[in-house]
């Protein structure tokens, strides 16, 4: 068996300098992501990380692992493609609360039925970021700060959590990026954990949000050990505050697999054609 890969979170870090806004909660996230992949101990060519369009959706030019920025919504899309033709890879996905739950909810929701063995990061701040401050799937409705909104949106905010719930993911976690160390032990678990794993973290915006600085003050453990019945968590999840933090759900269900069959060689598709 081979020796486990002696990396530090340091060595997960490229030379590209992330170009957040000060006070950016993606920072603690990305250090969080490079110190859960070093506790992993796998090389960095046996992992790939996958993300939308977004400020978050940056992270991966800021790691050192085989990286892919695709496009708006389609994060999920291209990471279970990835899983699914090269299972000997550990797959992450990291979008922002924008790209994965507007454009890219469908994926979201698809993703977590279909319960494909990767680890999907949602950094949620509640807010659309990179173009300038306008009303997430996650604002509540009477937030009034946006000039799109001025009287807020009245449409109730998606929970992500317990979304992911209903639509079948098998590991559910939720972490604050002012908790970094917690936030990679979650990461880590997630990868370690059959099937579609799901972490929502609490990544504030204190550029549009300035608000939000005061989530260190209202975010907490959750009680109890983590659900690993559905019906449980459903229970637990329907009084959730949206700031309880650490695994909230750990299912048991078989990952996703294609059928196994036969796949044609080149010479095999040679001499078929010349047939």
């Amino acid at each position: 068996m081979n020796a486990p890969c002696q990396l530090t979170h340091q060595d997960f870090k490229s030379d590209v300098k992330p170009i957040w806004c000060p006070g950016c909660g993606d920072f603690a996230v990305l250090s969080s992501v490079t110190k859960a992949l070093a506790d992993l101990g796998k090389p960095r060519e046996e992992i790939a990380f996958i993300s939308g369009i977004g400020c978050s959706s940056r992270i991966p030019a800021y790691t050192q692992v085989y990286g892919f920025h695709g496009v708006h919504g389609r994060a999920l899309a291209i990471a279970a493609g990835v899983k699914l033709a090269r299972p000997d890879l550990t797959v992450l996905a990291a979008g922002g609360d924008g790209d994965g739950l507007s454009i890219g909810g469908n994926h979201f929701l698809h993703a977590c039925r279909r319960n494909v063995d990767m680890t999907y990061i949602i950094m949620d701040n509640e807010v659309y970021g990179m173009t300038k401050g306008q009303a997430s799937p996650t604002t509540q409705p009477d937030w009034t700060k946006s000039k799109l909104t001025p009287e807020g949106t009245g449409i109730s905010a998606v929970e992500p959590v317990r979304l992911a719930l209903a639509a079948g993911a098998n590991f559910i976690a939720r972490g604050f990026s002012g908790n970094p160390n917690e936030v990679a032990r979650l990461i880590y678990e997630g990868i370690q954990h059959p099937g579609f794993s799901f972490i929502q973290v609490l990544s504030p915006c204190v550029t549009y949000r300035p608000e939000e600085r005061e989530w260190k003050n209202l975010v907490h453990p959750a009680e109890g050990n983590p659900s690993q019945v559905m019906a449980e968590a459903m229970h637990r999840l329907a009084g959730d505050d949206g700031f309880s933090t650490g695994v909230l759900f750990a299912g048991n269900r078989a990952p996703f697999k294609p059928p196994s069959r036969n796949v044609a060689t080149v010479t095999d598709l040679e001499r078929k054609f010349a047939s």
